[in-house]
């Protein structure tokens, strides 16, 4: 497994962080999510600065109770802060993470501007996870969660979600 470095994380917190994952998307490590603005350890504590997908996230508890464990496993104490400014947005989503969530069924967020017109039913420009088409239509602007847009495939009929763009 090759993990991406990050600047404000140290480099011996990689291998932890990567093994906390996403409890909504699974297959999503925090740092595919790009949610760790910041991870270092300070006289055996590790601070961890923790950005929301979105203010309110149910998630954001679990993510910090599940980072607190994954670092007391191997001995050490943590702090979780969570910071919103500056907001998160879909950009921070890693290209292996995007990868990751279209092998899981979860159609990758597109640009700002694609986006909405995907969501406005303008343009066919959603893939379908399973087939590859873009023969697509909205079903509802809210998926399995608030984050995810539900959408249906017109050629292979299957429905799947839509990680919607935030910027």
């Amino acid at each position: 497994m090759t993990i991406e470095l990050h600047p404000n994380i140290d480099a011996h917190l990689l291998e932890t962080l990567e093994s906390v994952s996403d409890p909504e998307i699974p297959v999503l490590s925090v740092l595919d999510l790009g949610v760790i603005r910041k991870a270092v350890e300070d006289n055996g504590t590790v601070k961890i600065k923790l950005t929301p997908t979105y203010s309110g996230c149910p998630a954001m508890d679990v993510i910090g109770d599940d980072l607190t464990k994954a670092f007391a496993a191997i001995g050490k104490d943590t702090e979780v802060e969570l910071v919103l400014s500056p907001a998160w947005t879909t950009d921070w989503i890693s290209e292996a993470g995007k990868r990751k969530m279209e092998e899981y069924g979860i159609a990758a967020p597109l640009e700002e501007s694609a986006d909405k017109e995907a969501l406005l039913g303008n343009k066919k420009l959603v893939k379908c996870t399973l087939c590859g088409s873009t023969n697509t239509h909205l079903v509802s602007q809210f998926g399995s969660t608030a984050c995810k847009a539900l959408f249906k495939c017109d050629d292979c009929l299957e429905p799947f979600d839509y990680f919607k763009c935030l910027k």
